[in-house]
This record gives C-alpha cells, sequence and structure tokens, in this order.
C-alpha cells in the first residue's frame, strides 16, 4: 500500500486551482470548508474517520470532498486534483516569464475582513507557497459598503493581527499593511489620513459613478494622484471586460492622468484579474511613454487568484513595461523607502 498523502493538503490545492480557474464560490467553499474541519486533526485520525466512515458525518465535509480524503489517506492522488492538475493553463512567454520570475510580492489583495473569500492567515500562508517574500493586504474602505468596507476601527484591529503575524512568521516572509481606499466624487481619499500615514501600501481606485463626465473624472483622479498619501492607482478604467458585470472604461484624460502618476510617484497598477485586465494595452502602452512606475497585482479575493499574476505579466511583456520600474519587482525594504 502507498504511503498516505496530505489530505488537507491535497483539499487546499484543489480549492486554489478552482479559484485560479475562476470556478464558482460555493465549490472553492466545499473544498476551504472540508480543509478548515480537518486541518486540526492528525493523519491518523484522520484515516480512522476515514475507515470507519464518520468522514462525511462531519458538518463541511461533503461527498466529494469525502472521496478525495479517502483517496488520500490510500496514498492515491484524488482523482478531483489529478483532473485540474492536468487542465492548467499555458506556460507564459519567455519575456512575460521572465518578469513574473523576477516579482517578489503582490500589492493588492483581500481577506475576508471586507469582500475576500478567505482569512488573512490563509492567504499570507498560500502567497508563501507561490514563492512571494511579501503581501500588501489591501481591504476596502467603509463607503464601499458592498464589500464590507473597513472603517478605521476594523483597520486598526486588522493591523494589529498583521503585526502578530510577522512576530509569528520571523525573517522569511512579510504581511504589509495596506488598504484599497475609494476615490471620492471630489478627489479625496474614504480614510481617515491620519490612519492612512500608517499604512505601508495605499492602493486608490474609482468604485462609485463610474460614468462620470470625462472632464470631471480627469479632476477627480488628478486630485487623488496629487495626493502625498497615495502609492498606486488600482484598475484605473474601472472596467470589466467578460462575464454578467461587463462594463466600459471610465472616460478620463489618460495622458493627464498618467502624467501626474509620473511626476508625483504614483504607480499603475497593472491588474491581473481576468475580468478587469486594466489598463487596456493602448492606456498601459501610453503610461510606459508617460515614465510611470508600475505594479503588477492580483487584486485577489481568494488564496489561487494569487496566482493571477501572470495575466499581468503578459501584458504588461507585450506593452515594453520596463522590469525595473515594476515596484513589486523589489524587495519589501525598497519598497517600503518608496511608499513611505
Amino acid at each position: 500500500m502507498s504511503e498516505p498523502r496530505d489530505a488537507v493538503a491535497d483539499l487546499r490545492r484543489i480549492a486554489f486551482l478552482l479559484e485560479r480557474a475562476h470556478e464558482s464560490t460555493y465549490r472553492v467553499r466545499a473544498f476551504r470548508t472540508a480543509a478548515a474541519v480537518l486541518g486540526g486533526r492528525d493523519a491518523d485520525e484522520i484515516a480512522g474517520l476515514v475507515r470507519s466512515g464518520e468522514l462525511v458525518r462531519l458538518k463541511g465535509v461533503g461527498e466529494v470532498t469525502a472521496r478525495c480524503v479517502t483517496e488520500s489517506v490510500a496514498g492515491e492522488e484524488p482523482v478531483y486534483l489529478r483532473r485540474l492538475e492536468a487542465t492548467e493553463g499555458t506556460p507564459l512567454d519567455e519575456a512575460a516569464a521572465a518578469l513574473r520570475s523576477a516579482i517578489r510580492g503582490d500589492c493588492h489583495s483581500h481577506t475576508d475582513a471586507s469582500d475576500g473569500g478567505s482569512p488573512l492567515r490563509e492567504m499570507v500562508l498560500t502567497a508563501q507557497e507561490l514563492g512571494h517574500d511579501y503581501l500588501v493586504i489591501t481591504d476596502h474602505s467603509p463607503r464601499l459598503t458592498v464589500a464590507n468596507g473597513l472603517s478605521a476601527e476594523r483597520l486598526r484591529a486588522q493591523l494589529a493581527q498583521v503585526a502578530e503575524l510577522n512576530v509569528e512568521l520571523g525573517d522569511g516572509f512579510r504581511v504589509l499593511t495596506g488598504i484599497e481606499v475609494d476615490i471620492n466624487e471630489d478627489g479625496s481619499l474614504d480614510q481617515d489620513e491620519d490612519l492612512l500615514a500608517e499604512l505601508d501600501v495605499v492602493v486608490a481606485s474609482v468604485h462609485s459613478k463610474l460614468r462620470m463626465p470625462r472632464i470631471e473624472m480627469t479632476e477627480r483622479m488628478l486630485t487623488a494622484v496629487a495626493n502625498p498619501l497615495v502609492d498606486v492607482l488600482g484598475h484605473c478604467t474601472g472596467r470589466m471586460v467578460t462575464g454578467g458585470r461587463k462594463r466600459p472604461e471610465s472616460e478620463f484624460d489618460a495622458g493627464e492622468v498618467f502624467a501626474a502618476c509620473a511626476e508625483y510617484g504614483v504607480a499603475v497598477e497593472v491588474n491581473s484579474r481576468p475580468e478587469r485586465l486594466d489598463p487596456p494595452k493602448r492606456l498601459l502602452r501610453l503610461a510606459v511613454e508617460a515614465g510611470c512606475s508600475f505594479t503588477i497585482d492580483t487584486d485577489a479575493h481568494a488564496p489561487g487568484q494569487l496566482d493571477w499574476l501572470g495575466n499581468g505579466c503578459e501584458r504588461a511583456a507585450a506593452c515594453g513595461v520596463p522590469p525595473d520600474r515594476v515596484l513589486n519587482t523589489w524587495t519589501a525594504q525598497r519598497l517600503l523607502e518608496r511608499t513611505r
């Protein structure tokens, strides 16, 4: 008989691959829930649950997840996992692959504190497994109530969590504090400025009134970019290109906005979410010509989505983004020297 596999690791890997493939949330949740239920049990206890038939009676373990655990305990790669591994995406081309390998961290990610699907620790663990040196946690600001945006009090509580986790992790990995702060209609930021000043990275994004007239939207974005607390301009056009939420680009003077980004040292985000892929390539080329710096981010709302960086790297490589102008190819210390 083969040596038993790590059943919990197999469940987490399945969830990760489902998230990366943008599969339905309920399917991902089934595997993550089962992994959480079994996570505190040792291998012998899990094997005993399989033998006794009690596994499927545990709350949070269903028929499909139980079958995967049974296969893992028997030393077999679960069929479900094998199928997912066999259908992974095609490799990046050489330039994109080189850029992807140079990236050290992700500057835009969400946890279940706002509208993400997993807790802080799970996001950090996955970032470590992907080989990152750091992960910036950028949950939403309070105005975005649909995304359970963080009040100042809740954000301060998260900062304490991050500090505790960094002590636990030691020197091998760093969790950086941050926020995806809404840009209000007048260009102000949706959070207390003293609190924003305490954060490692501030990503500023437009989430409301995306169809503002061009002149007003340009002024709104220019005001935000000129704010010394802003480090990154997130998904600048707000477009959605796939799925049921398709949305056109916001209209603004990209030349003016990118010139301001270059002047004030605000990075333009290359958003790797497959439904966003923002900015469009024509604007990404314009930002390169304007002398902007960049971040290539996943905007991950689940652990498996942290592996979407390849989407942004392909687009950045195709548009001639210089790797040395991508801030998250830098060390955490160098990044902090820039943002602070």
